[in-house]
């Protein structure tokens, strides 16, 4: 099958883009590569040293013999789109060249907008351009959890049956998203159901939780292959940054009262997910969501289980609460509904502390390259324009 992956020069992008061409998979990789353009903006720098997407194509070619082809572009240029698609030819497009930090959104007016149109319009092209040239192409887009937000009651996948006088249908479960970023993810998560239902495309929205780890079977197999690894205080997810915060010996940042609830993943299960859904597409006209997490854990919760691992291989780890730059609950229920994808055969990699070691590990060899004035974070969702960006 020719699987097109959007945004395959990314952290989930590239370690998919690998997972699927090892798999046997015809790969190609469709990336304006601004994320790279965002980290000089920010002045910031993944921990790992990442080659350019023409060397790490050609060393993956190298040492397992297998072509990855490449677009350089964007989605939001609509002819350049179609120009991609024509020559590719896809079966299935993986949807992950969006703008995906929520700090990012919420700097101020500039990135609000510069997210929600990336984002927004990209979907929306890349909708009309499977319906005009590819009507049977499988459309799996990377969503995410915090669609949902933090509702107090259980969160069913995709929809929800509910009765209202005396009357009973099933629908679209409410959304109640927590920045600019989140809103962009469910505008397009109704687009897509919407295109689905009147143009009778296929589609699978991949609601993700918060992705942790470094290796996947591919990304380990050479350093040029190495995925990226955040740590600030814009592209950081929590795990990740606990983990580096411990190896350069800076107290883990917990926000607020640290009572914020999850759902996580490894990256090896986000690459083997996108596989389970490619192998058995939705039907046409169906618009299918799976929650795409294997647990779920508390920020103070992640913040212990590091200071544990970190003094097993000898780190002295502290745990500060800071204020909270987010407007969020901070003590909530959360309990989400995952069965989709472990009923199609997933078999989760559970966080555990030889992962935690792992990852540990690995930090603590990368530490050199560690900015520690951007290890706390600087956007606040109260304040817009606080944060001091270069333009």
């Amino acid at each position: 099958m020719k699987v097109l992956v959007i945004g395959g020069d990314g952290y989930c992008g590239w370690a998919t883009a690998l997972h699927l061409s090892n798999r046997g998979y015809e790969v190609g990789i469709l990336d304006n590569l601004v994320r790279r353009h965002w980290d000089q903006q920010l002045c910031i720098d993944t921990l790992t040293p990442i080659a350019p997407i023409h060397q790490r194509i050609q060393r993956w070619k190298d040492l397992t013999g297998k072509s990855i082809d490449l677009y350089v572009g964007d989605i939001n240029d609509y002819s350049f789109l179609i120009e991609s698609l024509l020559e590719f030819e896809p079966e299935a497009v993986v949807h992950f060249g969006e703008q995906r930090s929520a700090p990012f959104s919420m700097i101020d007016r500039e990135h609000a907008v510069l997210t929600q149109t990336n984002n927004v319009v990209g979907t929306l092209n890349i909708l009309y351009a499977i319906r005009e040239h590819f009507p049977d192409c499988h459309l799996v887009k990377l969503g995410t959890m915090g669609e949902y937000g933090t509702p107090n009651i259980d969160i069913e996948e995709g929809y929800i049956t509910i009765e209202h006088n005396g009357r009973k249908d099933t629908l679209p479960y409410p959304k109640q998203p927590g920045s600019f970023y989140h809103l962009s993810k469910v505008h397009d998560s109704h687009n897509i159901h919407f295109a689905c239902k009147i143009w009778g495309l296929r589609a699978t929205d991949l609601n993700q939780g918060v992705v942790y780890g470094v290796l996947t079977d591919e990304t380990g197999m050479d350093e040029m292959l190495i995925n990226r690894l955040d740590y600030d205080g814009v592209f950081g997810t929590a795990l990740n940054r606990f983990c580096i915060q411990a190896a350069i010996g800076h107290p883990l940042t917990v926000y607020g009262k640290g009572g914020q609830t999850r759902a996580f993943l490894d990256i090896r299960d986000t690459v083997r997910c996108v596989e389970l859904a490619i192998a058995t597409p939705a039907e046409p006209g169906q618009f299918r969501v799976f929650n795409q997490f294997t647990e779920m854990f508390s920020v103070s919760n992640l913040a212990m289980m590091v200071k544990k691992a970190g003094n097993a291989v000898g780190l002295d780890v502290d745990i500060q609460n800071m204020e909270n730059p987010r407007v969020e609950l901070e003590d909530h229920y959360f309990n989400a509904k995952n069965t989709n994808l472990l009923d199609l055969g997933l078999q989760p990699h559970y966080l555990s502390d030889s992962l935690l070691d792992s990852l540990l590990n690995f930090a603590i060899k990368y530490k050199g390259r560690v900015d520690k004035n951007e290890i706390l974070p600087k956007v606040s969702w109260r304040n817009p324009g606080s944060a001091k960006i270069a333009k």
